[in-house]
């Protein structure tokens, strides 16, 4: 008891320190967002992931191909020297769910329906995981993301009050973050603003903008040299000119075929791309080792934390977009919080009167343990800095109920077993021990029925779910061993008073 209600005092007064229980997008407001992926850009980023694996193979074991081109229903090339063709076919096989089909030395290479379905059910995962990622990294406390549907993800943002937090909250969450390290077409370079999007892929390239003046074009060639799934790390720096940068590291399969590249073209240029658009295209000067870059682009400080942030949490696989938003206000968080509570007082107080009128001092003891169960639902829940919302709330006010529902079956059985002539000790006894049973049955199919609704709920039903089991483990600890010895500690007052009435509220004649 004593440690419940210390654990409690720190969430009813929130300039005390200690534990305390956080509010719920619907109790202190915030930002609601349905999100949809388009999981067929999730196969188009496979196929150039393939595409750049076969490229990077070839010019390492000196094959030569041409015209690698990727599009949304595969990967083709021409291999030139057929006597590499065992080697480059042993290279695909590697590759799980690839479908190989050849004419001659033309391949075109497809994924197979399995494999196709697998990637994207993992782009949507991963969205998930990488959005709750950078969330937590935002700062965010106890952020919602959960999948809804087939292709949807639902996102809930606690604390989001201004509009410049939303906008930012919104910019981090559907940030693709897709980094790209590719090669400047060198021979067309100069070309760039005469040539169509088609032609330019007719030469297997493209042409991108420059990420702070879209004016300003680069010819790339279409295959990355690597992408962002091979970033280990991001942090915002400063340069000579104490602006903001983005430094990244590579793992050690990217920092080899980094190091490849920039040995084999050196005084040519390399573009660091994100998101489709160019922040710096820098000539080589030598071979760069160690697996590590920099982008920089005229980022503020804020702009380049955001960046790092997302490129640590992982670029997303499929692109997100917009479906829904609600912006809850603080005002409507304070009147869920004010009704609720008057919800909550009310049934309590009822409660603690009906026990006291029909059952007398058992009655009173009854309602301490009530009291006691209560603080024991918020110290828990502050404890493991569990997050409060208004289903919550409605579990709490059902578990005042179902507390007092076993005192009132163990209450029963002894008013019974007194009818029936037996001592006040024997009944005590005998009441708890024959109200075990139908308090176990009662309360571990009601624990069961919330275990269910845990695991397959989301958000507010996951909190209904949570106040409700703590609620319930609780009232069995005070109901059935708290209440059990107040009544053997005070059985010498009860023998001595010899009055029914007062204490369990009948008349024995």
């Amino acid at each position: 008891m004593i440690v419940g209600i210390v654990l409690s005092f720190p969430s009813f007064m929130p300039s005390m320190k200690g534990p305390k229980i956080k509010l719920g997008l619907d109790l202190q407001g915030g930002l609601h967002m349905l999100l949809g992926v388009d999981t067929k850009e999730a196969i188009k980023s496979k196929y150039k992931s393939i595409a750049s694996s076969i490229k990077y193979f070839t010019d390492d074991n000196d094959i030569v191909i041409d015209a690698l081109r990727t599009k949304s229903d595969g990967v083709s090339f021409t291999l030139l020297d057929d006597t590499e063709e065992k080697n480059l076919n042993a290279m695909l096989n590697k590759i799980p769910g690839l479908v190989v089909n050849k004419n001659k030395l033309n391949y075109k290479l497809t994924l197979t329906k399995k494999e196709i379905k697998a990637t994207k059910e993992y782009a949507i995962k991963q969205a998930v995981d990488t959005i709750r990622n950078r969330l937590d990294q935002f700062g965010l406390s106890e952020p919602t993301v959960a999948k809804q549907g087939k292709d949807k993800i639902l996102v809930e943002l606690p604390g989001i009050k201004t509009q410049a937090q939303e906008k930012r909250a919104r910019e981090l969450i559907a940030k693709a973050a897709h980094l790209q390290l590719m090669a400047v077409d060198e021979k067309r370079a100069d070309q760039v603003y005469n040539m169509s999007k088609d032609e330019a892929t007719s030469y297997g390239d493209v042409i991108l903008q420059n990420a702070r003046d879209s004016k300003q074009k680069y010819l790339l060639k279409e295959i990355p040299i690597l992408d962002g799934s091979m970033l280990i790390d991001a942090k915002v720096g400063f340069d000579r000119m104490n602006q903001p940068v983005i430094n990244f590291s590579l793992n050690s399969e990217g920092a080899k075929i980094f190091g490849d590249f920039t040995g084999k073209n050196v005084g040519h240029h390399l573009a660091i791309v994100l998101d489709n658009k160019v922040y710096s295209a820098p000539v080589i000067r030598e071979r760069i080792g160690g697996g590590s870059g920099q982008i920089s682009g005229g980022f503020s400080v804020q702009e380049a934390h955001d960046v790092a942030i997302a490129l640590r949490s992982g670029a997303l696989l499929a692109p997100v977009k917009l479906l829904e938003k609600r912006s809850i206000g603080p005002s409507l968080g304070a009147d869920s919080i004010r009704e609720s509570m008057i919800a909550l007082i009310s049934g309590f107080v009822l409660v603690v009167f009906f026990m006291i009128i029909y059952y007398g001092y058992a009655g009173v003891i009854a309602d301490i343990a009530l009291m006691i169960n209560l603080f024991i639902i918020i110290a828990i829940m502050a404890l493991f800095g569990a997050t409060l919302t208004l289903p919550g709330m409605a579990g709490i006010v059902l578990t005042v109920g179902m507390s007092v529902d076993a005192n009132v079956i163990i209450n029963e059985r002894i008013r019974e077993l007194l009818r029936e002539g037996k001592s006040v000790a024997i009944a005590i006894e005998k009441g708890y021990a024959n109200a075990m049973s139908a308090i176990l049955d009662a309360n571990i199919t009601t624990l069961i029925a919330a275990v269910v609704l845990y695991a397959y709920g989301t958000g507010p039903i996951k909190g209904f779910a949570v106040t409700m089991s703590i609620g319930i483990l609780a009232s069995m600890l005070t109901a059935i061993l708290g209440t059990h010895g107040v009544y053997q500690s005070l059985m010498p007052n009860i023998e001595r008073a010899k009055n029914l009435k007062i204490w369990f509220g009948i008349k024995v004649k």
